[in-house]
């Protein structure tokens, strides 16, 4: 039995990470990365999921990637997952364990083994829908346009409103660096 895990937010400078981990019960058509589906087929295949596989999903905030570093949280959110999750064997989609012992990597799974599919919709479709109410909270940034992403926007508006309480501090956004010249 095979526990596929992937994550979705690694990159944004706003919002949470989230990782999740997925054993499937049963053969799910359409499964493929999350990042070739369409919203409305994620959300369709997100339900489905849920009510045919064991999984666990994980966030870490902002202000835990600022604390830790996104390289501790991917390590701590692999644990958890490892933790609470029962299976043979473990598949993290990308080419490193972040020193979690027991885990096996690959490079672009989420597009070809079912499992890490599957986890790779539950962490994407989760992300999206923490970002779609951060926009809510948050409009002036317009979360709902660039999901968080270091879009040209994105950094305009940081530049005119600041950060908020949901952006990564510590990231460096080279736009925002000051000149020397």
């Amino acid at each position: 039995m095979l526990c596929g895990i992937d994550e979705a937010g690694r990159g944004p400078l706003a919002g949470d990470l989230v990782m999740a981990g997925c054993v499937l019960h049963v053969n799910i058509d359409g499964l493929n990365d999350s990042k070739k589906l369409t919203p409305k087929k994620r959300e369709t295949l997100f339900e489905e999921i849920i009510q045919n596989s064991t999984y666990h999903i994980v966030k870490f905030s902002a202000s835990q990637i600022d604390t830790f570093g996104i390289s501790k949280c991917l390590k701590m959110g692999l644990e958890e997952i490892i933790q609470n999750i029962e299976a043979a064997e473990y598949l993290f989609d990308g080419n490193s364990t972040f020193g979690v012992s027991g885990l096996k990597t690959l490079i672009k799974a989420d597009a070809t083994i079912p499992q890490v599919s599957a986890a790779s919709i539950l962490a994407k479709v989760t992300h999206d829908r923490d970002i779609l109410e951060l926009d809510k909270l948050y409009p002036e940034y317009g979360f709902s346009k660039h999901k968080g992403y270091g879009t040209a926007y994105h950094v305009s508006m940081i530049k005119q409103y600041g950060y908020s309480d949901v952006h990564r501090k510590t990231y460096k956004i080279k736009a925002l660096e000051p000149t020397l010249f």
